[in-house]
């Protein structure tokens, strides 16, 4: 087995896709992949640009040029494609290990299969599947990670609020049990709201401006979570909203426990697993008065915000928990993706052979 780094590929380069190209380049202990290649509809001069400048993450810290078919990030070629299909792109000559599927617009397994039947290897998407049964694994990082076992070949990386929201319902389930329990969404616009009113999406509410109204939304969150901890299926219920802000989200959860318990035992639940433990540096805890702006490319999944946890009697329990629902969530697609690629490196000798 030779050393070289797996070989990994874009497909979609919107908000997540450049973070996760970005969130590579920054990371201070570099994963043992590389991504070689990026698929978008985008022409070249919109690509770079996009990658140099970003109104919410700063400017790109390193170099970014266009040569010919190449984006060269920090003297790497990356190749750079224009498919509107999977079918148009030969992603066997490509000789990828893995394709990170970043545009969201796959959400079965008959979308992902496309790709495996184009001469993909294996897929992990940016996004929740319609169904448990549309992908063989979909792993929040830090809870289940560990149960890949390298044989997979269509993955998702469930969706931002999962990633915050499972680690911290399965703390609370293992100390004090949870008897039902209501989430609230509260995040920021996303690309699926118009700037002004105008028709962008069959939801009414989501054709109004995003930027002037706080707007409740569809979510499958609740869904999402009974499918990686199904000991609470059927005690899950969510809603969620969007609000005039560009980055940064968080989860106002309500839960009735099952036995008694106090602000001082959740707060000091969730500080020491933020300390240490499978959650440490996947989880924060702060106590300080922040507002959103202040875990603005934050990498945490969670982080839990102390000031705000309250009871209402000895077993309804109300916290709040912020995320970078870009940025966080992009390193969580990158931890996924390493940790697959090794476990798949140990069962499949096409895997960085």
């Amino acid at each position: 087995m030779s050393a070289r780094p797996f070989r990994v590929a874009l497909n979609g380069y919107g908000r997540i896709g450049r973070c996760v190209l970005r969130a590579l380049s920054e990371r201070k202990d570099k994963t043992n992949f590389e991504i070689i290649a990026l698929n978008d509809i985008a022409d070249q001069a919109s690509i770079e640009y996009l990658t140099r400048f970003d109104s919410t993450h700063g400017r790109f810290p390193g170099e970014v040029r266009v040569d010919g078919d190449c984006l060269h990030i920090d003297g790497v070629c990356v190749k750079v494609l224009c498919a509107s299909t999977p079918e148009e792109v030969d992603w066997a000559a490509l000789e990828i290990d893995l394709l990170l599927e970043c545009s969201g617009q796959y959400t079965s397994r008959a979308d992902a299969q496309r790709f495996l039947d184009a001469g993909v290897p294996r897929v992990l998407l940016s996004q929740p599947m319609e169904s448990a049964a549309d992908v063989d694994a979909t792993i929040v990082y830090g809870v289940n990670h560990a149960s890949l076992t390298g044989n997979e070949l269509i993955v998702s990386n469930a969706s931002c609020t999962t990633n915050c929201g499972v680690p911290l319902l399965q703390l609370l389930e293992h100390r004090v049990g949870i008897e039902h329990a209501f989430i609230t969404t509260i995040h920021s616009a996303m690309n699926d709201q118009p700037v002004i009113d105008a028709y962008h999406h069959k939801d009414l509410r989501r054709t109004r401006s995003a930027f002037q109204s706080v707007i409740p939304v569809s979510t499958g969150l609740a869904r999402g979570i009974e499918r990686l901890l199904p000991q609470l299926n059927g005690k899950i219920q969510s809603k969620a909203m969007r609000v005039p802000t560009v980055n940064v989200s968080c989860l106002d959860i309500t839960v009735q426990t099952q036995r008694d318990t106090d602000t001082a035992e959740i707060n000091q639940l969730f500080q020491q697993a933020a300390a240490q433990g499978a959650l440490h540096g996947l989880l924060d805890y702060t106590e300080l008065p922040h507002a959103s702006c202040d875990f603005n490319h934050d990498p945490h999944s969670a982080i839990f915000d102390a000031s705000q946890t309250s009871m209402s009697g000895p077993r309804m329990l109300n916290f709040v928990a912020w995320f970078d629902n870009e940025w966080g969530f992009a390193n969580r697609m990158l931890d996924v993706a390493e940790h697959f690629l090794n476990v798949a490196s140990t069962t499949n000798r096409s895997v960085k052979d």
